[in-house]
Order: structure tokens, then sequence, then C-alpha cells
């Protein structure tokens, strides 16, 4: 199995929009219960504790093993799944930072699950969408990040209203994290 997920531009991205947004969404409801999808290093797993959800209502999941076992260590209740298959309840608050990249053939096989979304990049994305609906309470939002170098997603066929709240630029993409609601 590859290694654990090490926090780049696209981890900081989020637990920064994170940082934001949680607050506000606690005054609506202090009882938000937060999902991560690919939780690696735990980072948004930790975001989510300090700003105010309680831990009891944080939950994670990773394919990669390791990275569930890390987050374990750090105290937080975290599942081996590929996406939603072993997910059980519905959340407030779901975040995903997905791998996003079109497929490399020149990239070792063991970075690829961390990196690769499919062979144009959208393919992993396109598929948490269609399964998140199904895990969400009546207001609750997703916080997804997608890469310029990626085919777009198609959004509207997915059901969702979106928005852009953040982003930010690299020399060679731009990273742009996004707010889903369920139609």
């Amino acid at each position: 199995m590859s290694e654990i997920y090490e926090p780049a531009e696209d981890s900081y991205l989020m637990s920064e929009t994170l940082k934001k947004e949680i607050p506000v969404l606690l005054r609506k409801n202090p009882d938000l219960k937060f999902l991560e999808i690919g939780c690696g290093s735990g980072i948004n797993l930790q975001t989510a504790a300090s700003s105010g959800i309680k831990k009891e209502n944080i939950f994670g999941s990773d394919i990669n093993k390791e990275a569930v076992k890390h987050c374990k260590a750090l105290g937080f209740n975290v599942i081996n799944s590929d996406l939603f298959n072993k997910v059980k309840g519905e959340f407030d608050i779901i975040v995903f930072n997905p791998p996003y990249l079109p497929l490399d053939k020149n990239e070792p096989d063991d970075s690829r699950l961390n990196t690769t979304g499919g062979i144009r990049g959208n393919e992993i994305i396109i598929e948490f969408l269609k399964q998140a609906k199904g895990y969400l309470n009546k207001s609750a939002k997703i916080f997804l990040i997608t890469s310029s170098l990626s085919e777009q997603v198609n959004f509207n066929k997915s059901c969702y209203r979106v928005k852009p709240i953040s982003s930010t630029k690299l020399f060679f993409e731009k990273l742009t994290l996004w707010e889903c609601l369920k139609i």
C-alpha cells in the first residue's frame, strides 16, 4: 500500500477554508456531523476538532490502511473504505480532497493512489458526487477540491448547486475549493 498522503497546498487550502466555514455552521447547528473521505494524514480531522466540532461527531475514511491506522492513533473514528463503501449515517459536512490528476503513465504505481483521479482526472470526483447524495443531511455541505489539470466536472449533471469559495494558483495549476449543495 502507498504511503500516507502528506499535507500539501491542497490540504492547506481545505484546512484554511474549513477554519472559516465551520464556526459559521456551528452557530446554526452546534451538533454538526463531519465526515472526511480520504482523510490521509488527518489534517482536516484535526481542523474540524480545533474549530469546535465535537470529536465524537468527527468521522473519517481512507482507502489506505496506513492512513486509517495513523488517524485512529490521533484519536479519530476512522474506517478503511473506498469512498462510501463502508460509511454509515448522514452528515452535515463532507469534505474530500480527492486524487484529481489525470493519469500519468510515468508516475510510479505506488503514488498513483494518492494523486490520480482517473484517465481524465475527474472520474473519482464524479463517483464521489454520485455516492455522497445518500449521506447528506437536509442542509449539508460538501467541500471538494478540483484541479485545472483535470477535465472539468459537470456539477449540474451531478445534481449539485456549487460555488467556488477558495482557490490557489500554483505555477502549473489552479486548485479550486467548491461548496456543493444537493439540489
